[in-house]
């Protein structure tokens, strides 16, 4: 009775792979949050208290200086952001919404950048916004997927050939190969996602550096500054602290533009691959954590299987026993490993599991044949499924059998 209740107990806690895959994800990433909240808590808490009081002092003393109330001072101050918002500085800025700079508001739209510096501020253009936006950025989503897509290609035929050149000069081929190497390839070869991942992210890295150097002496930033634009844009995180192009007047300033768009899309082309192949590592790590709590999972299991199974299966022997209950009773591990445990400590299979496993069998042969009549591909392998890579979507499903992490063969 234990023993069932225990099996019953396995049965419901046994999760499909995919669902415990997105529960184990959402549980880490909540993780990641509290962890980064009290990190950049205990950093910026500090100046931002110092910076409050410094203000607060500066009120007074403006206020006690030209003999103004402290009402009178923050309603102007107010006016000073309602101002703000629609693009007016103490500098000169370049006009927000003539024909170039509503460009460069709707490239920050569609790409998802979001600097805020600019918005609409009256009811047709908040509700011009909607619609285009939605467009515009599934456009642009399928545009970054088509890239990824081909710098995949790319990198994997340019890695495939610097091997074939490798193994060429190495003189391990037999001499038949060796003479006519454009007869030999690799079967089956595809780039590590590591590889890969090195690739995007060196290219990441010079485009910001040649970024930066770019962005420091032109709008006038600090070096790091630069740095920080260049990722909080290439990521299209979009702060807005720090936003390029928007003085009135830059020395050649056409140039200087164009420059600063090309270093935009190609960063966030770069950086939108580079997340999207370290969500491959991600995944495998997931995988591997998974797969040590299933073992240790189905270890349970297979303890009150076996306990179980000794009284239930058929042993050489047990006739009288089964004169005198008139049936076989059985019941089923929810671990693969059931029958495996049973034949290892001396029993025999079930009927009952015998008759299901040829069930099973005469299902998937009767697919697969169907499949074949109709001229249908044959879908998911069991090898894909087990990686957890198989079926995915967008950007995954782009990158899946593309690299060896996500090939069917593994």
């Amino acid at each position: 009775m234990m023993s069932g209740q225990r099996l019953q107990g396995c049965r419901s806690l046994h999760l499909n792979e995919d669902n415990g895959r997105f529960v184990l994800l959402a549980v880490l990433i909540v993780l990641y949050l509290l962890c980064g909240a009290a990190v950049f808590s205990a950093i910026e808490r500090p100046s931002e208290l110092r910076a409050h009081g410094r203000w607060h002092g500066t009120l007074l003393n403006f206020s006690e200086t030209f003999n103004i109330s402290l009402q009178e001072l923050n309603s102007f101050l107010r006016e000073y952001e309602a101002a703000i918002a629609t693009g007016i500085r103490a500098d000169a800025l370049r006009p927000r919404w003539d024909f170039t700079g509503a460009f460069y508001f709707v490239g920050t739209v569609v790409s998802t950048i979001g600097f805020g510096m600019t918005t609409p501020v009256t009811v047709a253009g908040k509700v011009f916004l909607i619609f285009y936006g939605l467009l515009g950025c599934a456009a642009t989503i399928l545009f970054f997927n088509l890239f990824l897509e081909r710098i995949i290609t790319l990198l994997a035929v340019v890695m495939k050939a610097v091997r074939e050149r490798r193994i060429r000069n190495s003189g391990l081929l037999p001499p038949g190969i060796r003479h006519d190497f454009s007869a030999y390839s690799l079967p089956g070869w595809k780039p590590s996602v590591y590889h890969v991942m090195l690739i995007l992210g060196l290219s990441a890295i010079t485009i910001s550096c040649c970024a930066s150097a770019m962005y420091t002496p032109v709008e006038g930033w600090a070096y790091l500054d630069s740095l920080f634009f260049c990722f909080v844009t290439f990521s299209t995180i979009g702060f807005g602290d720090f936003v390029s192009s928007q003085s009135a007047a830059y020395k050649y300033q056409s140039l200087y533009r164009v420059a600063n768009f090309f270093f935009m899309l190609m960063g966030v082309c770069c950086i939108y691959s580079l997340f999207n192949v370290i969500s491959i590592v991600i995944k495998q790590v997931l995988n591997w954590i998974l797969e040590k709590m299933s073992c240790l999972f189905c270890q349970r299991c297979n303890k009150a299987t076996v306990l179980l199974g000794r009284r239930n299966a058929i042993r050489p022997g047990s006739k009288s026993r089964q004169g005198r209950t008139g049936q076989l009773s059985d019941s089923d591990g929810p671990c693969d490993s059931d029958t495996e445990g049973r034949r290892l400590s001396g029993e025999m299979i079930s009927m009952k599991d015998l008759a299901a496993s040829n069930k099973v069998s005469l299902a998937i042969m009767q697919k697969q044949l169907s499949e074949s009549a109709n001229g249908y591909p044959r879908t998911v392998c069991g090898s894909s499924r087990h990686n957890g890579f198989s079926g995915g979507v967008g950007a995954l499903g782009i990158m899946n059998n593309r690299l060896a992490e996500t090939s069917n063969s593994r």
